[in-house]
């Protein structure tokens, strides 16, 4: 089948280049996108109000596309700001100190619990909420300070955020950009998920190990400082209530995650059920801490959610206002000006490329996790998965087969390198949790990353 390529397709692919290399400068990407979005609308139109019209309308409908991921992190956040200014995360991570005695069960239980959190509450909130009651119990097993903000990184930024089975904000992103239904990405990223995680952490214990053999790593001494939460904050609830909360927190997400699976909930559902529970507990917290001020409180610490949540994903919209024209978003929000017998942009370029040069599994898996990895240099992990997602469709589409697995596969590449274990000014949160320098930790994570992903690579061109 041959596909006439346009001035659209053209342009699309410029603009794909020039992301690509604005984010390899670790420059900012948002002019880009919309003069991208600007070009391709006047192009398709002829009209000058209509293109600048179409700037406008790509970002709403970016926004509608993503708000309710935007919506279930600040409410998350919201809520974790509750659990740490009470005091009831400690009570939730007490029993676990028992098990940290040696660096190892250190870097494993520090690890495993932030992969388990991380995949409900999000990385960030995460490491603010083990970072604080966990790191001097980890220290003082002999774990260096480094070796604390590795697991916390890798296990959390890593394994948690690039499968995001339970939030599914990541899945989202490039199911949409890759046109495909978002349970179909999430079942194959659990393989591709699993192998890149277990790889990572083992190859990053085993060096931490050898350094530490070799005296290269000495074990930290903690230094206690002063809370930056208040004491008044800390005693708003008795240790009964404390323990109350600790017991229903983890049962009512864990009756979520047998919803989920019983229901057979996914994307939008699966959200709208992590989010309403949150509010839920947000809400039973809050008046319950705070009182006859507890009104207030809610809307402050929802206030606080929100901020969190839009910039975190202020970069994102224009990126992907920009993505979502080469698929069916084109169509919504410039009109019904692609050339007859198109079938998206991606699409088409894709078929256009079988047509020229027959790829190879091999080829198009490489291709996938170089385009990820490349767009996770801007540090925020998620701003690039939409490009992602749409590379993927294309050599999907090229090869014949294997969408989902491409597709899975560039978000663990952009996600592992950009969400927080291998771009130093991405890692701020863990190093400044474990007051170490961010520029050595990346150090540390580069060589195991690097291992998982060629691994993992390999892995998926099997299963494409």
């Amino acid at each position: 089948m041959l596909i006439e390529l346009s001035a659209l397709h053209w342009i699309y692919v410029v603009f794909i280049a020039l992301i690509i290399g604005f984010m390899v400068k670790r420059r900012d990407t948002t002019l880009i996108c919309i003069l991208g979005i600007f070009l391709i609308a006047i192009t398709a139109t002829g009209s000058l109000s209509s293109s600048v019209s179409s700037i406008f309308d790509s970002f709403i409908y970016a926004i509608t596309e993503l708000l309710s991921t935007i919506l279930v992190i600040s409410i998350i956040v919201a809520m974790s700001k509750t659990l740490t200014l009470t005091g009831i995360n400690d009570v939730m991570i007490s029993p676990f100190i028992k098990l940290i005695r040696n660096p190892a069960l250190a870097y494993w239980t520090i690890g495993i619990l932030m992969m388990v959190i991380s995949w409900f509450f999000w990385p960030s909130p995460a490491v603010a909420l083990l970072g604080a009651v966990l790191l001097p119990v980890a220290l003082k097993a002999g774990l260096p300070a480094l070796g604390v903000a590795m697991a916390m990184n890798l296990f959390g930024h890593g394994i948690a955020l690039s499968g995001d089975f339970v939030i599914q904000a990541a899945p989202k992103l490039t199911a949409d950009a890759a046109g495909l239904p978002i349970g179909e990405v999430i079942s194959a990223s659990i393989p591709l998920v699993f192998v890149m995680g277990l790889v990572t952490t083992i190859a990053a214990f085993y060096f931490l190990k050898r350094d530490m053999r070799r005296g290269l790593l000495q074990p930290t001494p903690y230094v206690v400082t002063e809370s930056k939460i208040e004491t008044s904050e800390k005693t708003l609830l008795s240790m009964v209530q404390k323990r109350s909360f600790a017991i229903l927190i983890p049962v009512l997400f864990a009756i979520d995650v047998a919803a989920m699976f019983l229901l057979d909930l996914q994307g939008g559902d699966a959200t709208a059920l992590v989010g309403g529970t949150s509010i839920l507990i947000l809400l039973l917290i809050t008046m319950t801490s705070h009182k006859s001020k507890g009104l207030e409180k809610t809307t402050h610490y929802l206030i606080e959610g929100f901020t969190f949540g839009f910039k975190v994903f202020g970069p994102v919209i224009p990126i992907a206002a920009f993505f979502y024209l080469g698929d069916a978003g084109f169509g919504k929000i410039i009109g019904d000006f692609l050339p007859k017998g198109s079938q998206g942009i991606v699409n088409d370029l894709g078929i256009a490329l079988a047509n020229i040069v027959p790829l190879s599994k091999a080829v198009g898996a490489v291709t996938v996790t170089t385009v990820g990895a490349i767009t996770g240099l801007d540090g925020s992990g998620f701003s690039g998965i939409s490009l992602a997602g749409s590379v993927s469709a294309l050599f999907a589409v090229a090869i014949g087969k294997g969408a989902a697995t491409l597709t899975a596969l560039g978000q663990i590449a952009a996600i592992w390198v950009g969400g927080g274990t291998l771009v130093p000014w991405a890692l701020i949160p863990a190093a400044a949790i474990c007051n170490v320098d961010p520029f050595e930790l990346a150090r540390r994570n580069l060589l195991p990353v690097i291992i998982g992903l060629t691994v993992t690579t390999i892995v998926a061109m099997f299963l494409i």
